[in-house]
C-alpha cells in the first residue's frame, strides 16, 4: 500500500471517528430533543375546559413557572393527580375532564418545562422530578383525609411511580409504563452506548419502595413500550392488577372505552 493512501485512509478514518465522537456527545448533551417533544402555546392561549376548572402558575426552582390546569368540584371525593406523556401539552391532555367529574373527582394536570404555557426547560430528571414534587406539595394538602389517586402516562409513568413511593397515595395507576428509559433505548436504538443516558426514569426501581395499590393499563398493540414492559413490572409488583387493552396502540389507548372503565373501577 502506497504512504498516499495510507494517509489518506488515516484521514478517512479520524474524520469519522471525529465525526461520530461529536455526534455521540451532541446526543449526551442535548438529549432532551430525543426523549421530550413540548408543544408551546402562547402566553394568550384561553382553556375552555369548564368554569369549575382553574389555570394555574406555579412558580419553581430557577424562577420558572409551570402552567397548570386544576379541576375543582364542590364536595370532591378526592383527588387525582396526573402525570402526562412526553409529547403535546395540556390542550391535548386534560382531554376527559367530564369522565373526572361524573366520578366525582378533582383532576390537576400540569405542564412540563417547555410544553405549553410552561417557562424554561427540561435539564435534567432530577430537576423535572422536584418540579413534579413541587406540584404536589402545593395541591394535596387541599385533600387531606380524602383519597388521592396518581395517574402517570407513558414517560409520566416513570415520575408517578418515583412521587408515589415518596408521598403514598392512597392509589397509583401506570398507563402504558416503561420499566426503564435504558429498555426503551436497547429496543429503539440499540446502537447507542447506554452510558450516554442522563434520564434513567427508572420506573421499576420506584416501585420496589410501593406497596400500595398499583393499577397497570397497557395496549396489546403498544409498539413503542411494548406490553411486556408491564408485565415485567406486575411481574414485581404480587399486589397489582394489569388490564391489557385489545387492540389498542400507544397513542389511541384513549379512544377505548375500556381505558376509562378500567381507571373507573379504582374511583369509589
Amino acid at each position: 500500500m502506497s504512504t498516499t493512501l495510507s494517509a489518506w485512509l488515516f484521514r478517512m478514518g479520524l474524520g469519522l471517528g471525529l465525526l461520530l465522537l461529536a455526534g455521540l456527545v451532541w446526543i449526551y448533551l442535548r438529549q432532551e430533543r430525543l426523549i421530550f417533544f413540548p408543544e408551546a402555546l402562547p402566553a394568550e392561549h384561553h382553556y375552555d375546559f369548564g368554569a369549575d376548572v382553574k389555570e394555574l402558575r406555579l412558580p419553581v426552582a430557577g424562577g420558572a413557572e409551570l402552567s397548570a390546569l386544576h379541576l375543582k368540584l364542590d364536595e370532591p371525593k378526592g383527588l387525582v393527580f396526573y402525570l402526562h406523556g412526553n409529547g403535546g401539552n395540556l390542550q391535548g391532555w386534560f382531554a376527559n375532564a367530564d369522565f373526572y367529574r361524573r366520578a366525582g373527582y378533582d383532576l390537576f394536570m400540569l405542564d412540563y418545562r417547555g410544553y405549553g404555557k410552561s417557562g424554561g426547560r427540561i435539564e435534567s430528571e432530577a430537576q423535572l422530578r422536584a418540579d413534579v414534587r413541587t406540584a404536589w406539595d402545593l395541591v394535596s394538602p387541599q385533600y387531606a383525609g380524602k383519597r388521592r389517586i396518581i395517574i402517570g402516562r407513558s414517560l409520566g409513568t416513570a415520575l408517578a411511580a418515583g412521587l408515589a413511593a415518596e408521598v403514598r397515595p392512597e392509589q397509583l395507576i401506570l398507563v402504558s409504563p416503561f420499566t426503564r428509559m435504558v429498555e426503551l433505548m436497547r429496543l429503539h436504538f440499540p446502537l447507542l452506548p447506554t452510558p450516554l443516558l442522563r434520564y434513567p426514569l427508572d420506573t421499576a426501581g420506584s416501585l420496589q419502595a410501593w406497596q400500595g395499590p398499583l393499577l397497570l393499563i397497557h395496549g396489546d398493540r403498544d409498539e413503542l413500550i411494548p406490553p411486556a414492559q408491564s408485565e415485567s413490572l406486575q411481574a414485581g409488583q404480587p399486589q397489582s392488577r394489569l388490564v391489557r387493552i385489545p387492540g389498542a396502540g400507544h397513542n389511541d389507548l384513549q379512544a377505548f372505552p375500556r381505558y376509562l372503565e378500567a381507571v373507573r373501577e379504582v374511583l369509589p
